[in-house]
């Protein structure tokens, strides 16, 4: 995994000196007074204001006195200052220079009272996809949208297993986290996200908790690992469900039956009757040894949007059965 972007950015980070000015022209404090800080248009930022809203997702975490915490967009430190009350450690992941700037100089003027905090509190200034992530207990964040579902599945590979996470997202993106099946929101990434993870809803969060406020309503979720993960290849049911999952409501028979997925498969299934040394025998025909999938394990007429995860592992386990592949 590529280090994170180093605390001094290049400057193909830095906008144009016009934008510079257009950004801080723009941005403002709900008082409407200008503040250079905020640059929602290139970050994603918006401040959680809320010192009870702030509270309550550190008090859902239950941190410990041993834990260490991994704080993924701490922008000026509202949630940091409390988390470092309660933990052993924080790393901060942020992307913008600036905001780092300001939570070293909130830290260090708490330090003067309380000296431990400074020395608690790491910042990792980059992208927190790329950056190498070290051990942590628990996970909050405030999390920029733009980079929603790369911060769900990059921890959920991370390993070892972290405790728990506490994590804001945009409503929409959270209440599809926690959607079950038979529901209007039920999708592809409720069942990846599900498949290795037990996710429930904490709270709604409105608008105007935060500075500036967003377009959108916001909503917390807590995200707890299954431990152990399941031993299933992320590729393999993440593939199976590209194909059912883009028509939601046809029959799994449909979505198998749409242009170009007979020959990925048979394309897949070559791959793996050469690395299995199994010989491709005379008239092979994919579309005959999916339908004999689908008729055996009774879901061809089924619609993926009433299916939980049991029935998708069991459709998967009997494709690979049969030698036919997703990855």
């Amino acid at each position: 995994m590529p280090r994170a972007t180093s605390d001094r950015f290049s400057r193909a980070h830095q906008p144009s000196a016009a934008k510079a000015k257009a950004s801080s022209d723009s941005a403002g404090s709900s008082s409407g007074v200008r503040n250079p800080i905020f640059n929602t248009e290139r970050f994603g930022q918006h401040i959680l204001k809320n010192p009870q809203t702030a509270q309550s997702i550190v008090d859902t975490a239950n941190l410990r006195p041993t834990d260490k915490v991994l704080e993924v967009g701490p922008g000026t430190g509202n949630l940091t200052v409390r988390i470092l009350e309660k933990a052993k450690h924080v790393t901060a992941v942020e992307m913008d220079p600036r905001m780092a700037a300001e939570l070293t100089k909130r830290v260090q003027g708490k330090c003067v009272v309380r000296p431990p905090e400074q020395r608690k509190l790491d910042i990792l200034i980059g992208d927190f996809v790329k950056a190498d992530l070290p051990y942590f207990d628990v996970c909050i964040s405030n999390t920029p949208y733009q980079i929603s579902s790369p911060l769900v599945f990059r921890l959920l590979s991370h390993r070892p297993l972290f405790r728990t996470a506490v994590l804001m997202f945009q409503r929409e993106f959270a209440l599809r986290l926690v959607a079950r099946p038979a529901t209007d929101l039920w999708s592809r990434l409720s069942a990846n996200v599900q498949l290795y993870a037990k996710v429930d809803l904490v709270m709604h969060v409105g608008k105007n908790n935060f500075r500036p406020p967003p377009k959108v309503e916001s909503s917390v979720v807590r995200l707890v690992p299954r431990d152990p993960p399941p031993p299933i290849e992320f590729g393999e049911f993440d593939g199976l469900g590209r194909i059912i999952f883009t028509r939601r409501n046809k029959t799994i028979h449909a979505n198998f039956m749409a242009k170009g997925v007979m020959e990925m498969l048979e394309s897949n299934w070559k791959t793996w009757a050469s690395v299995n040394d199994t010989t491709v025998e005379d008239g092979f025909d994919i579309k005959k040894k999916v339908e004999g999938v689908l008729e055996e394990t009774g879901f061809s007429e089924s619609r993926v949007a009433k299916m939980d995860i049991d029935d998708l592992l069991k459709l998967l386990s009997a494709f690979h059965d049969v030698g036919i592949h997703f990855a």
